[in-house]
């Protein structure tokens, strides 16, 4: 069972999710749509403060990929969060 909204820059996915967009994908989206998606912030800074104190909170998902991770997961793993 899929949680991604129809509406979602990830709902067209070709591939697994391995925590966020690859740069092609930004720039596509960005392109389609006029969006203004940017990469990862591990480094540090405030969008790597906002993104890991929301990304907190969010639930466990109930579908697991096979090494047990949520999509959230692998996407704080790659924010350093």
């Amino acid at each position: 069972m899929s949680y991604i909204q129809h509406n979602s820059p990830f709902a067209k996915r070709s591939k697994p999710h391995e925590g966020g967009m690859s740069a092609a994908e930004r720039k596509s989206y960005n392109n389609e749509t006029g969006g203004d998606i940017k990469a990862p912030q591990p480094e540090g800074g405030s969008r790597k403060k906002s993104y890991c104190a929301r990304s907190a909170g969010i639930k466990k998902c109930q579908d697991p990929d096979k090494n047990g991770d949520c999509p959230n997961d692998i996407a704080r793993r790659k924010w350093k969060c």
